[in-house]
């Protein structure tokens, strides 16, 4: 969603990376483009992905919301279906962005909110999830935000922060996830550092388990995740 208006920080390179995992696996994948003014067809799509933006980006994006994606979004998430939006996908995710030049409306479809902090949080970052893995669940990344995002009760982290800031910084949490819907700060771009996630997500969107996927050699993805766990200060 949004291809142009969200994509910072190479994020784009998630797309990228889950393309070259399934069609090493003769999976098909079709990438649809939905920027502002199209329309989010639900049954017929099987994961969604939003990117990062800067403020006037994500008001653009979330006026579009607004016009009926909201609905979607909200109903794909309460379902657990694939999906990742990463920083500014994940804050419009939530009710609302409060940020300095005021209010900016989200989908409402995760139980979270964000507001504006007194310093950008960024850096390298590692999460700890119960995702399991070939990396014990380990998430390595990158993340660079000033917001400040607010995990409402019974909503559940994607992880626990072993390194950096995560969601605000204090609570230790980052992330938000319900089944196979995830948010996360994490850039750099996530998937190409973390092979076993994409490869998690692809195979919740065919409705398979991640071991039941063709086996890839993953000596390079390996290395990949190591490179960015040590830049956290953690073996991985």
């Amino acid at each position: 969603m949004y291809p142009d208006q969200l994509n910072i920080y190479a994020d784009r390179g998630n797309i990228r990376f889950l393309e070259m995992r399934c069609a090493w696996r003769g999976i098909e994948l079709e990438v649809i483009r939905v920027g502002p003014d199209q329309d989010l067809v639900e049954s017929a799509i099987d994961m969604i992905y939003i990117g990062g933006g800067q403020d006037r980006d994500q008001a653009i994006c979330a006026q579009d919301l607004a016009g009926g994606k909201a609905e979607t979004l909200r109903n794909w998430f309460a379902a657990g279906k694939p999906l990742l939006a990463v920083c500014g996908g994940y804050q419009l995710l939530g009710s609302h962005y409060e940020s300095a030049k005021g209010r900016i409306q989200g989908a409402g479809a995760a139980p979270l909110s964000t507001r504006t902090g007194a310093k950008r949080l960024i850096g390298p970052i590692a999460i700890q999830t119960d995702l399991g893995g070939p990396t014990g669940g380990v998430l390595a990344g990158f993340e660079n935000h000033v917001g400040l995002t607010e995990l409402e009760t019974g909503a559940v982290p994607l992880g626990r922060v072993l390194a950096g800031h995560g969601n605000d910084g204090e609570s230790g949490a980052e992330g938000v996830r319900n089944g196979a819907a995830i948010g996360t700060y994490l850039h750099g771009p996530l998937l190409p550092k973390n092979w076993w996630l994409a490869d998690w997500l692809i195979a919740a969107s065919i409705g398979i388990e991640a071991e039941d996927l063709p086996v890839l050699p993953e000596e390079l993805e390996r290395n990949a995740h190591q490179s960015a766990a040590n830049a956290a200060g953690i073996s991985g």
